[in-house]
């Protein structure tokens, strides 16, 4: 699975790395490419398949696609507001509206009509509507380059400025993004939806069939969709922008293209930086990873209840650890630097014989020492993962920062992400007493493992205490998971915050210095960073030349391809799959978990058209944030839904390969045919499309 929860997207993007650190590639293999909407690969495409996009055919893409702000990507597929994306996608939602009584994610959902659409507590989508070359503005404001701190903080200023005069001037949520490392910086603005409500969900047998044995694996046969509504003053939206629904199923060679939110790629990342990866990062994180994962099964096993409480986490801590088994195993493959060594010694050499490109060779070894400096970072964190006090912390800076000037506020906290932020920090959603307690006694363990007893930090926070005391004191006693409380104390401003009571934040105040001083070197580091690759990002483009795409950065991006199969263990894997191979792979792995298909597929087996297309791969260029990304022909109709890469396309963070590196998507058709046939809602899947 490529995406989830916000939760899910964070931990994501805070193990692997650093900053948005976007590169210049130009010269591409096979179909890769995650291009700018607003600089699509017109030329390539009319000379490799004789298509030409329209700007009428990029416009209507853009404004159907749906950014969504818990991770993940989506789509609007009728003009009465539908938008179709992935089951664990929507998880993050599906657990929230669940209960001991309701088990959405187990079970799934069907409302029959609108007044059963369950409206999702916190849940953010965004749409796309313009962009903006903010470069030469916020390159005029860095006058000084020379000191880190001081040219960040320019540039945030320069940066939060530009944010908060484009909402009060469009009303639009407006962020700026880096590119090209650094050489770049546009303003996108969005559209946002608050009131998204669920429609339908299949089970999870269905969504998630085949289970961690089948992920990131092919042939596939997951049903891993789900459609929610936006509204607006409490009615279904009237959308004007949104895909027309395809009835033909995908071919073995179609062109096909995919308009998602890709989440971070590293693809400029030099041989340095990977080997920091592979040898130092990687394992620090996989290291975390399936020590959560033990943690989270043992919660498990305290009863049913506590296995639904744990199984949103639980699922992404599992797909994180495959995935980042699968880049470490890229990595730890010697071919895999040495083709990028080769690579970097030719553009370093190159440099070094131009006159004008030599003080920019100096970059690489930058990069090389800011390597150092992230491992000496890497067990500094003071962020202890724990919802109750990560609501602490932020609701603490939040009252904070607000007494800066905007320019001079950490990013997250600015004017022009206030909204979000308060949508989030006031979230309903339900937070259970029993599961915040282990896994805060677990963050604190771990940052007594790493710190050690003598730490002052570590005797401020324990006190004499266990860490599950301090755990459980916390958790009995705090008021934080009341959201009213939460909002009380965010309009009482500072002095209500610095005044509070509440254990949670008497902890956050206590985190708070250690947080803004590793904050601090983070941010200084990432500065560099951003500085160094710059100077790579104009080497490249004076030696390879202009065009390409930059880095992903969980924005709308296009990627295209072909739907083509390949060879594995010298057989032969057929690009598409049916509902037919659904039932016999559940047969042949009869009495396997995670390999019994829901009793609404097997009731319905008689019914259903079983020659109908279920999955499918293709060769489109596709990271975790594509969960739920539609997939359209040329007719820009859609034929399917990103939900998976297979094995081999673990690597793409940092080396694309269409060798047999594949996208899975689950097939238009297919949702149809299951909506109709299995679920019995012929009036929702009458809508798609229309």
């Amino acid at each position: 699975m490529l995406g989830g929860s916000l939760r899910h997207l964070t931990l994501a993007l805070s193990v692997i790395a650093v900053s948005m650190i976007p590169s210049t590639t130009t010269t591409t293999h096979g179909d890769e490419g995650m291009y700018l909407f607003n600089d699509l690969p017109r030329s390539l495409l009319q000379e490799r398949y004789g298509f030409q996009p329209s700007d009428t055919w990029a416009e209507e893409l853009r404004l159907a696609s749906v950014r969504f702000n818990s991770g993940g990507s989506g789509s609007f597929v009728s003009s009465t507001g539908l938008v179709l994306t992935n089951h664990h996608v929507a998880s993050d939602t599906l657990q929230k509206l669940s209960s001991e009584e309701r088990n959405l994610i187990k079970d799934g959902y069907l409302a029959k009509s609108h007044d059963e659409e369950l409206k999702a507590p916190d849940l953010e989508l965004n749409v796309l509507i313009e962009i903006e070359d903010v470069t030469d503005r916020i390159n005029a404001a860095v006058t000084n380059t020379t000191n880190p701190d001081v040219s960040a903080k320019q540039r945030q200023g320069a940066i939060a400025a530009i944010e908060s005069e484009s909402l009060d001037q469009t009303g639009l949520r407006s962020d700026v993004v880096t590119l090209f490392g650094g050489a770049r910086y546009h303003l996108y603005r969005y559209k946002k939806y608050t009131d998204v409500r669920l429609v339908w969900a299949p089970e999870t047998a269905a969504a998630f069939f085949g289970g961690d044995a089948d992920n990131f694996e092919y042939p596939r046969y997951n049903l891993d969709a789900t459609l929610m509504r936006v509204y607006e003053n409490g009615e279904p939206a009237k959308i004007d922008h949104f895909l027309r629904w395809s009835d033909t199923p995908v071919s073995d060679g179609d062109l096909i293209f995919v308009s998602g939110h890709p989440g971070r790629t590293q693809r400029i990342f030099t041989v340095e930086a990977l080997e920091y990866l592979r040898d130092t990062r990687l394992p620090f994180v996989l290291d975390y990873l399936r020590r959560k994962e033990i943690l989270f099964q043992q919660y498990q096993l305290e009863g049913n209840e506590a296995s639904r409480r744990g199984r949103d986490e639980l699922f992404g801590i599992q797909n994180a650890r495959k995935a980042y088994t699968g880049m470490l195993a890229g990595l730890q493959d010697p071919q895999t630097i040495a083709t990028r060594r080769g690579r970097q010694h030719r553009l370093i050499t190159e440099a070094s014989n131009n006159p004008q490109l030599r003080p920019l060779v100096s970059a690489w070894q930058e990069i090389a020492e800011i390597q150092k400096e992230k491992a000496a970072q890497l067990t500094r964190s003071v962020s202890l993962r724990s919802d109750l006090v990560q609501l602490a912390i932020s609701i603490l800076l939040l009252a904070k920062e607000d007494q800066k000037p905007n320019g001079d506020r950490l990013a997250e906290y600015t004017d022009a992400s206030r909204e979000s932020l308060l949508n989030r920090l006031t979230s309903p959603a339900p937070l259970y007493d029993d599961l915040q307690r282990v896994k805060l006694a677990d963050e604190i363990a771990l940052l007594l493992e790493r710190r050690g007893m003598g730490d002052t930090l570590v005797q401020e926070v324990l006190a004499g205490r266990s860490p599950r005391e301090v755990a459980a004191e916390i958790v009995d006693q705090s008021n934080l998971d009341d959201p009213e409380v939460r909002r009380q104390l965010i309009d009482g401003g500072v002095n209500a915050v610095l005044g509070s009571d509440d254990p949670a934040m008497r902890l956050a105040r206590i985190l708070e210095p250690e947080y803004r001083a590793y904050r601090a070197v983070d941010d200084q580091l990432s500065e560099r960073e951003k500085q160094a690759y710059a100077k790579i990002a104009q080497v490249i483009t004076a030696i390879e030349g202009t065009g390409g795409y930059p880095d992903a950065t969980f924005t709308l991006r296009l990627a295209f391809g072909t739907v083509k199969g390949y060879i594995e263990n010298a057989a032969e894997i057929q690009p598409t799959t049916n509902f037919e191979g659904a039932f016999e792979h559940a047969a042949a792995h009869a009495g396997q978990d995670d390999f019994d298909l829901p009793e609404s597929w097997m009731n319905a087996k008689d019914k259903i058209d079983l020659s109908t297309q279920l999955n499918f791969v293709s060769t489109a260029d596709i990271i975790g944030g594509n969960s739920g990304s539609p997939v359209v022909n040329r007719e820009g109709k859609l034929v399917g839904l990103i939900f998976d890469g297979n094995i081999q396309s673990l690597t793409s963070d940092y080396l694309y390969t269409d060798q047999q590196a594949r996208a899975v998507s689950v097939s238009g058709v297919g949702i149809r045919e299951a909506l109709r046939t299995i679920y019995e809602t012929e009036s929702l899947a009458n809508e798609l499309g229309r």
